[in-house]
């Protein structure tokens, strides 16, 4: 499991991927990292990058591939994927693919303490999210098709849109489960609201 990896952050599966291509120094990866749209599905600084590095370092999954120094400028370390790097990164992927793992996303907390919020604003709330979703959709969809990559190197936003499109059906299902005229949740849901506090 990831948690039990030497290293288990989802930036050193992306450094590890990016120096399968070929050996780089930290701050081109981070180039590399931002250009490619990876920023979209994974957090990182700066420094947290470097940390990583250092990590992976450690662990022996990459090693100082060459050092130099341009001017008085600090010393440059181009860092190169080992074997035990290269087996690990398709280790990892094999169990990120394969295996689903639960998350805990927000929005999902979000819902399971949406009684607390009377019904009429939460289909209000859920209505601006839905607009907010469509903007997202809209957002991605231009991505995807002003791009001249390859659609293999798209997938990642692809699922997003399927997600997007899951989501957007899911609250307009939730809000009809709210206002539906004879089986709706809302009169319950409010006369709920209705009661003093304390009863």
């Amino acid at each position: 499991m990831a948690s039990k990896r030497k290293v288990g952050n989802l930036l050193a599966l992306a450094v590890l991927s990016y120096l399968v291509r070929q050996p780089a120094h930290p701050y081109e990866l981070s180039r590399m990292l931002r250009e490619h749209g990876d920023a979209r599905s994974i957090k990182f600084t700066h420094g947290s990058l470097y940390m990583v590095v250092g990590q992976l370092a450690k662990a022996g999954f990459i090693a100082e591939h060459e050092t130099s120094r341009e001017g008085h400028r600090p010393e440059r370390t181009v860092y190169a994927l080992t074997p035990a790097g290269r087996a690990e990164l398709r280790d990892w992927l094999r169990e990120l693919v394969a295996e689903p793992r639960h998350e805990y996303p927000q929005f999902v907390a979000a819902l399971s303490l949406i009684g607390a919020l009377p019904p009429d604003e939460v289909v209000e709330l859920l209505t601006g999210r839905l607009a907010r979703l469509a903007e997202q959709r809209v957002e991605i969809r231009g991505l995807i098709d002003d791009t001249d990559v390859h659609p293999l190197f798209l997938v990642e936003e692809e699922y997003r849109l399927a997600l997007l499109d899951a989501e957007a059906a899911f609250v307009r299902g939730f809000i009809e489960r709210i206002e539906h005229p004879d089986s709706g949740w809302g009169p319950m849901w409010a006369e709920f609201h209705r009661k003093p506090e304390g009863t």
